[in-house]
């Protein structure tokens, strides 16, 4: 159950993620460097967040970051700023998997190191049965100036309450 509740100011937290660069789409071998990014960037801006517990996992990779990608337009015209995944997963591995994509700029591929940011939202799931160990859970947060107008929590496998047309339909 997440602690995290609209009308809630989300708490601050810092990931790390490798930015897009056209260098990084023709060098397969180039892998960029990480930097850290803020929640306290996002002052002022409308940002949708969607997290997943893993790149390249079957539904992550197949329903709900493609959603994201073919609903982008949709998104922006909505005023959001910053759409963001998030993942347990280091860095290297969500650039690889955003190459992969074709997210380039569009989405920012941010690394929820051990979960930590997540699982103080109450939100972060263990996963350690399936050989993952603890993970961030799948959900979905809309952010108004750092203020949380919405967040859903899959509680069943799949994409419904934090997929790309839920979003789409709560901004």
């Amino acid at each position: 159950m997440a602690s995290i509740k609209v009308g809630d100011l989300i708490p601050q937290g810092t990931f790390t993620y490798i930015p897009y660069s056209p260098e990084l789409e023709s060098n397969h071998l180039a892998c960029g460097n990480p930097i850290k990014l803020s929640t306290d960037e996002w002052k002022g801006k409308k940002v949708v967040i969607f997290s997943v517990p893993g790149a390249f996992t079957p539904t992550c990779h197949a329903k709900h970051l493609p959603g994201y990608l073919e609903k982008y337009d949709e998104l922006k015209a909505k005023g959001v700023d910053v759409i963001a995944v998030v993942s347990a997963n280091d860095p290297f591995v969500l650039s690889g998997w955003a190459r992969f994509e074709g997210v380039k700029d569009k989405i920012l591929a941010l690394s929820d190191t051990y979960a930590q940011w997540s699982k103080s939202l109450g939100l972060s799931v263990d996963l350690t049965e399936r050989g993952l160990g603890i993970r961030t859970a799948r959900y979905a947060i809309i952010l108004d100036d750092l203020k949380v107008t919405y967040v859903e929590l899959e509680t069943a496998p799949g994409v419904t309450v934090s997929g790309a047309d839920a979003v789409l339909a709560n901004l």
